[in-house]
């Protein structure tokens, strides 16, 4: 338990589409007293959960970025283990974007045959998973357990539509983001934020790579100096980056914090898998 109105925020994966064997697929925890939320749920999260001494089924719900398939390709997994071990009679609030109640459904769809099993199979399952999914847009507000909730598009265009999100729990703020470039919605999310989780790209890297799809990226992530930049306009304390692309090696940390502190004179922190910020 998290106590004193703080938040312990995780980073349950740090890693981008590319298979790294040190960094799971995107996604966050937060804790806030008895609350815990999912932000996100890439590649290997089931496991990083357990390493944050979360399981699934402690869960009270799952906010999703957007549809990109390395922000959500474990989310069956969150669900399908979530329903094991709650013994088939918690339900998961899942919050995300328009679309995310057609993609759950889906994956639903696709598990048909493991739920029927596991019904047949065990006389404590009488039902499939139990999911309540409700969709947003920037604007909107709503509260899980004692953590407020708001949301604000973002910018990662041709993906459309997708969020970030504000989590206030006694006083403490947080601003976690997706995949955005600077935007109207991002400035909202963190201004005087605690802590911001920004999603980053080296751009300078990038363009000396030669891949025609990498390339590509350069126009819908934030780039290391971007998310310094925002950072210090909305008089955030602590940034966090993850999803770092190509990812850094602990040798070359100090080099990535070096090009945000040239925009922001806060704390910044260099986000491994298992990372984890205490906000209070």
């Amino acid at each position: 338990m998290v106590d004193n109105g703080a938040m312990e925020i995780t980073l349950t994966g740090t890693g981008s589409p590319l298979p790294d064997p040190n960094r799971a697929g995107p996604s966050t925890l937060v804790k806030a007293d008895e609350t815990r939320i999912l932000v996100d749920a890439g590649r290997g999260v089931v496991m990083r959960l357990a390493g944050a001494s979360t399981m699934p089924n402690q869960l009270s719900g799952v906010l999703i970025t957007h549809l990109h398939s390395d922000h959500i390709c474990a989310l069956g997994d969150v669900i399908t283990t979530h329903w094991i071990m709650s013994q088939g009679i918690a339900t998961l609030p899942i919050h995300g974007p328009k679309g995310t109640a057609q993609y759950v459904s889906r994956v639903l769809d696709s598990l048909e045959p493991d739920i029927g099993y596991r019904i047949s199979h065990h006389d404590l399952l009488r039902n499939g998973p139990m999911v309540e999914v409700t969709e947003h847009d920037g604007g909107d507000h709503f509260s899980i357990g004692d953590v407020q909730i708001e949301c604000a598009r973002t910018e990662h265009a041709p993906v459309a539509p997708t969020l970030g999100y504000r989590l206030a729990h006694r006083g403490v703020v947080a601003a976690l983001v997706g995949d955005t470039i600077p935007c109207e919605g991002l400035a909202k999310l963190v201004e005087s934020a605690d802590v911001y989780v920004q999603t980053v790209i080296r751009d300078d890297i990038v363009r000396n790579i030669p891949s025609a799809m990498l390339q590509d990226i350069l126009d819908y992530h934030s780039t290391v100096s971007q998310a310094g930049q925002t950072a210090a306009a909305g008089g955030v304390r602590t940034l966090v980056l993850t999803h770092m692309v190509p990812p850094p090696t602990p040798d070359q940390y100090d080099e990535w914090r070096a090009i945000a502190a040239k925009h922001f004179d806060g704390e910044v922190v260099i986000g491994d898998d298992l990372t984890t910020i205490n906000a209070d």
